[in-house]
């Protein structure tokens, strides 16, 4: 049985939001290899706090870590610091014996007002779980997810696991329908400060985030990231991992990202 961990960058309302795109990342490996997994980050975490004075307790959450927000502002670590502890995690993360995906709605390229983006990414997302599991060894997958959004992936999954129509590529308006057979129980919950794989996926998520709107929507990005972070910075970051990511999730981006819907054809 696998193990998928997800969390989000950015929100998921539509029409009205603050964020102009939103992304979901699983992370997903073989129980069978949690614990080595676990001992990994572990030990990484005991070596964050050997080098940059990092609380081995502290959670890991990239967004407030880069803009400076409470309760990280107080160990007072500057832009290289925060750089190299960001270089040092996904280093990290390109040990462990996982497998990534990664979905992005972009927002300003929605053309309903009754567009669900939180069900669509996460469609997106259990559906490619299903595809790589189905082309291996059938293997059944568990998803835990922080409170935050459960009760509409719960709606989701349920919905999935019933009736769960895929586009055809070969008849264009024609549906298959191909429900998902892999997916046991409900996405179960639990706090983020209480997982490492949690906060892995969060900090996937981001760094996906700040791509996206350079990629997909030439966005901008917050002054404090922009004194930490450039382009090639985060290309860096996905290219440590990208043996890790399931780059068969979407074959029109080098680092297999979901990206939907899809820029208007002028």
């Amino acid at each position: 049985m696998y193990i998928a961990y997800f969390d989000e960058s950015g929100d998921d309302g539509y029409p009205k939001y603050s964020s102009e795109l939103f992304v979901l990342t699983s992370v997903y490996m073989d129980e069978s290899v949690w614990k080595d997994n676990y001992n990994i980050v572990k030990d990484f975490r005991k070596e964050l706090k050997q080098k940059y004075k990092f609380p081995i307790k502290l959670e890991f959450h990239t967004k407030d870590f880069l803009t400076d927000k409470n309760p990280y502002r107080k160990y007072n670590w500057d832009p290289i610091t925060k750089k190299n502890i960001l270089t040092d995690y996904f280093n990290c993360i390109a040990k462990l014996e996982v497998k990534i995906i990664n979905v992005v709605i972009v927002k300003p390229n929605i053309l309903k007002d009754d567009y669900n983006v939180l069900d669509t990414a996460f469609s997106y997302n259990i559906q490619r779980i299903e595809n790589d599991l189905s082309e291996t060894d059938n293997s059944k997958f568990l998803i835990i997810t922080d409170e935050g959004r459960i009760g509409k992936m719960r709606k989701t999954s349920r919905r999935m696991q019933k009736y769960n129509p895929i586009p055809s590529k070969i008849y264009p308006g024609k549906y298959l329908y191909n429900e998902i057979k892999l997916l046991i129980e409900d996405p179960l919950p639990k706090e983020s400060k209480e997982s490492y794989f949690l906060q892995i996926a969060d900090l996937i998520a981001y760094i996906v985030y700040l791509y996206s709107s350079k990629t997909f929507i030439q966005g901008d990005w917050a002054n404090r990231v922009k004194q930490i972070l450039d382009f090639d910075d985060v290309i860096n970051f996905l290219n440590i991992i990208k043996p890790r990511i399931n780059c068969k999730a979407a074959s029109d981006n080098e680092f297999g990202i979901v990206n939907y819907p899809k820029p208007k054809r002028q």
